[in-house]
């Protein structure tokens, strides 16, 4: 796996991988800002990039899908060069379910952030992670391998 333990971490939902791809139009031009995420990830190792299988099964089908003809060999990049996580945390009540596999990877990975194209689908509210774009900047890893936790309502004395 590349990277290190106190690298940034991140989720990249599947929208992202796909206008990523989409985006790379020759082999240094880069045509989106998902081209240019994954274009930095694949030179510069910028974050550990966090998988389950779930997600590795949904970026080959809807890669599949959309008849990416690199499709197979772009998800086996990903699976030779990404953390697998074991999902130990489950995030309840997304506005699209499908997304599960997300949320839950990032929480369960103490991701730093989670990158998609639709920010609705995943409530910052319900995430430790912070929701980003792929053109906004990667949040700055600011613990290493310590578990955040939540806030806590505080109970009020009586």
């Amino acid at each position: 796996m590349a990277g290190r333990e106190d690298q940034r971490r991140g989720v990249i939902d599947t929208s992202v991988l796909a206008a990523g791809i989409a985006g790379f139009k020759s082999s240094r031009a880069v045509r989106n800002p998902s081209a240019s995420l994954l274009r930095d990830w694949l030179e510069n190792a910028t974050f550990t990039w966090l998988v389950t299988e779930d997600i590795l099964s949904e970026y080959g089908e809807v890669l599949e899908r959309l008849n990416v003809r690199a499709a197979a060999r772009s998800v086996a990049l990903i699976r030779g060069q990404a953390r697998f996580v074991p999902i130990t945390k489950h995030v309840e009540d997304l506005p699209d379910q499908d997304d599960a596999a997300f949320a839950d990877c990032a929480e369960s990975g103490d991701a730093d952030f989670l990158v998609t194209l639709n920010p609705k689908d995943f409530p910052q509210s319900r995430l430790r992670s912070k929701v980003i774009g792929p053109d906004d900047p990667l949040p700055r890893r600011t613990h290493s391998q310590k578990p955040r936790n939540r806030r806590l309502p505080i109970a009020k004395k009586k």
